[in-house]
């Protein structure tokens, strides 16, 4: 490949701002264009976990029943940063569909600024009171110890990790994944290399355990945070970001706060639950507590295409929404949903009959590999009920309804999940706790369904809303009203 053809296909990359449409034609291939790519981001996404837990299993039970521990806490530290994300996602995605770019401009400005205020407020609140926290779940003092180093060291670089996740979600709600996926990769390949390194020492660098499985993450977020913050303002790919829009408009942070405060709470939620969980979990040994952090990154990696799925479907919906076509934006929905239950339930019967194996990657203790064989059997057969589920919860956020999208992730995991846990754990001992996975996805997709036929969610227009919006333009750039 001659060099003049290769600078020609890096410009091209990096300066096509929107290759399909979203609001017209068929629906399969915008939703694999949206798709594909965050299906593979988010694979990367969970390299980030299935690195740690790999090299820290290998270094120590306590430091991988540390990961168990640490795993829910990032979730509660990040649930604001979800809400976020969600918020600007929204906003953009809706602004986009109606033409309306300099909203999708301003929206994603203030996104960013309130996103770093937000990550380095809680990297502060969290470093002081993880401790106390891991401390509530009852686990051994080396276990708390080693979660709470590696916890520490993840706050202070909590912004980092905020303002990637706040990238990804303003370039997915303006149609592009690929620019996300290819940064994530060399943020992945960054962290690959840092761990075993960090973790273990080599040469002149110091064994660091757990600690370096943290600085590994924080390291490798960061620099692909620099290199989506210097894309978005330069306007090369996505919704552009300008310096002069991101001074923080309190007005516009309270609408973000309305539209993504029931995403904070649904991501809260989450993490609530299964910290719940693991406080039910760690009523037993220290191998089924290893065991259920290795089942519960095997279900990610597995979901993984229920995830990317319901965020392209959030796209979509948000998009067409704002264009003032519902019902493009409902049968998306549910062709994603029906497609995405019959791969799903195939993979999880596969991987079911295959647990052993599975499992017995990240450990090479007997009675771990037992009981996250058993896990799979329980949970796997039942992952197309979830993908279902989030396909649902992904058209309810994209359509502005985040609350509805809350209160299903809180019946499913906190209103069914936990009572069953907690009394199928007394009666049947650690295989109560799996079962209470399967009964949760079947509860929240028939409900998901139940409500999406409802077809409340049609109404959901943001864009007609014109609190917020910051309208002091700077030289030379568009004014953030209406267009």
């Amino acid at each position: 490949m001659s060099t003049v053809t290769l600078r020609e296909q890096l410009i091209e990359i990096f300066t096509a701002r929107k290759e399909v449409d979203l609001t017209s034609g068929g629906i399969v291939r915008p939703l694999l264009y949206l798709s594909i790519p965050l299906i593979i981001t988010n694979v990367l996404q969970t390299a980030y976990n299935i690195a740690d837990t790999f090299w820290l299993g290998h270094y120590g039970t306590t430091e991988l029943a540390a990961i168990s521990f640490a795993f829910p806490i990032i979730f509660l530290l990040i649930s604001v940063a979800l809400g976020f994300s969600v918020a600007g996602s929204i906003l953009v995605a809706q602004y986009t569909g109606a033409g309306r770019e300099s909203k999708a401009e301003y929206a994603a400005s203030q996104t960013v600024s309130f996103s770093i205020i937000a990550s380095l407020l809680l990297g502060f609140l969290g470093y002081f009171i993880v401790e106390d926290l891991l401390a509530l779940f009852g686990a051994g003092a080396d276990v708390i110890d080693a979660a709470t180093t590696y916890m520490q060291i993840y706050s202070v670089g909590l912004v980092f990790v905020f303002g990637f996740l706040m990238f990804i979600a303003l370039m997915r709600g303006y149609g592009d994944t690929v620019t996300p996926m290819l940064i994530m990769f060399v943020s992945v390949v960054i962290n690959i290399v840092l761990d075993p390194l960090l973790i273990f020492g080599v040469g002149p660098i110091p064994e660091l355990g757990i600690a370096g499985a943290a600085y590994a993450t924080i390291i490798a977020r960061g620099v692909t945070l620099v290199i989506g913050l210097w894309l978005m303002f330069r306007g090369y790919r996505g919704v552009r970001i300008r310096l002069s829009q991101m001074v923080p408009d309190l007005s516009y942070g309270l609408k973000l706060v309305r539209i993504g405060l029931p995403a904070s709470f649904e991501g809260a939620s989450r993490a609530l639950s299964i910290a719940l969980l693991l406080f039910i979990v760690s009523l037993f040994a220290d191998t089924v507590i290893a065991a259920y952090g290795v089942g519960t990154r095997l279900l990610s990696v597995i979901v993984l295409p229920a995830i990317a799925l319901s965020q392209g479907v959030e796209t979509m919906t948000g998009q067409n929404i704002g264009d003032g076509n519902p019902d493009r934006a409902a049968a998306a929905n549910r062709f994603a949903a029906i497609a995405l239950f019959v791969f799903l339930t195939a993979a999880g019967l596969l991987s079911a009959i295959i647990a052993e194996p599975l499992v017995s990657i990240f450990t090479n203790d007997p009675a771990v590999i037992d009981h996250g064989a058993t896990f799979m059997h329980f949970v796997a057969p039942t992952f197309g009920l979830f993908g279902a589920m989030y396909v649902y919860i992904g058209g309810f956020r994209g359509a502005g309804m985040t609350l509805t999208a809350a209160g299903l992730v809180i019946l499913a995991f906190g209103v069914v999940q936990i009572p069953v846990a907690w009394v199928a754990a007394d009666a049947f001992g650690p295989p109560g706790i799996w079962l209470s996975f399967a009964v949760s996805h079947l509860v929240g997709a028939l409900a998901a369904l139940f409500w999406f036929n409802r077809g409340t969610w049609r109404s959901g227009d943001l864009t007609r809303d014109s609190g917020g919006g910051g309208e002091s333009p700077s030289p030379g750039a568009d004014v953030p009203g209406d267009d």
